[in-house]
């Protein structure tokens, strides 16, 4: 097992390396990169929109644009020479080198990418173009929100799906599990943002009822309160979003436990057991359990980073949570490349670990799984 887990170690830097290689690439032909922005601020505002530190640690001032001239262009993120931008007629050209500059794109496209993943390797992701601070203080944080997100979504999913998967496997086909199918079916059919959102329109003040909170997860303030009180203010702000996130993941993991279950418990060991004389509880949870359970406990590390990556997006968006995916999207709509590959990193580096950490949960599980003697 100890060199497979060192295999996979070693695996995963490739793999961050393609993966960054591979967006990097992209972005350098997406259109409206951080230069453009710029531009198109500084031509569309007029006025100082602030000071750009760089070596010169001058203030950018926009001209008057003229008459007829055109917005920013669909440059392939500021790699080209000054003069360009079809958005920087009418700018001085000093202007124009003076962002490029400051922004890092008067340098060819494979220096900032070496530049960059020399920095990666020291954990160190630059500054945000657009908030001025380091990218690492700002995943730091903004991590807490999206963790305490997916951490107790996929606790309270685990701790309501089992049980449940299981009694419904135990009474297969009876009301009861016909019941609950259609109820966790129903749920599953609801994307969670619409959910969130209506969770919001009754409970948080959108047009009946003003329950819970609707952004943040603490009272301001709060900080000088008891223990035992900002615990409680941390549960009534993380009460919808976590909601929110759970009435969609029960579907998938209560059908998956009863599926083992009833898998298992048609199998010729369940039916020796029964042949001598050992109880139903005994039979369920002294020898279908441990079988039945390894694929839905090995995958908890996987099933943490799911609703991580994908469903806390659009759920901190609705509740106005400041986590990682927030960032990641703002930071995408500015094109705010420091942040967009600092977060991309820290979430692949995070999904490939916890793939690692799911294989040695499976060894936990059932010690006969033997990773190495497959390899």
């Amino acid at each position: 097992m100890g060199a497979y887990l060192l295999r996979r170690l070693l695996l995963v830097v490739p793999t961050l390396f393609g993966i960054i290689l591979i967006n990097f690439v992209v972005v350098q032909f997406a259109p409206g990169g951080p230069v453009e922005q710029m531009l198109a601020e500084l031509r569309g505002e007029g006025q100082t929109l602030g000071r750009i530190t760089g070596e010169g640690g001058g203030e950018i001032r926009a001209a008057p644009p003229g008459p007829g001239e055109a917005g920013r262009a669909p440059g392939a993120g500021g790699t080209g020479p000054v003069g360009t931008y079809q958005g920087a007629r009418g700018l001085d050209p000093a202007i124009v080198a003076e962002i490029e500059r400051t922004f890092g794109f008067d340098k060819p496209a494979h220096v900032r990418f070496l530049e960059m993943l020399g920095g990666y390797l020291r954990f160190d992701f630059g500054r945000s173009l657009f908030r001025d601070r380091p990218v690492v203080e700002l995943i730091i944080e903004k991590m807490p929100v999206s963790i305490s997100l997916g951490l107790w979504s996929t606790l309270i999913i685990y701790l309501v799906s089992i049980p449940l998967g299981i009694r419904k496997a135990v009474r297969d086909g009876s009301r009861f599990d016909v019941a609950t199918s259609g109820i966790v079916l129903v749920g599953y059919a609801i994307p969670a943002f619409l959910f969130a959102i209506l969770l919001v329109v009754l409970f948080a003040g959108g047009t009946f009822l003003q329950w819970f909170p609707l952004r943040g997860l603490a009272t301001p303030g709060s900080e000088a309160w008891p223990f035992w009180e900002r615990a409680l203010d941390y549960a009534w702000h993380m009460a919808l979003p976590t909601l929110s996130l759970v009435i969609g993941g029960f579907a998938g993991l209560t059908m998956l436990t009863k599926n083992s279950f009833l898998d298992e418990i048609g199998k010729q060991y369940v039916v020796t057991a029964r042949a001598k004389g050992a109880g139903e509880r005994r039979v369920l949870y002294g020898h279908v359990f441990r079988n039945a359970m390894l694929l839905i406990i090995a995958g908890f590390p996987s099933a943490f980073i799911g609703i991580l990556f994908t469903g806390a997006l659009l759920i901190e968006i609705v509740f106005s949570l400041d986590g990682l995916g927030l960032l990641g999207f703002e930071a995408a709509i500015r094109r705010d490349y420091p942040v967009m590959f600092g977060t991309l990193y820290i979430f692949t580096l995070l999904g490939l670990l916890m793939q690692i950490v799911g294989d040695f949960t499976y060894t936990l599980v059932d010690p006969r799984i033997d990773f190495e003697a497959r390899s």
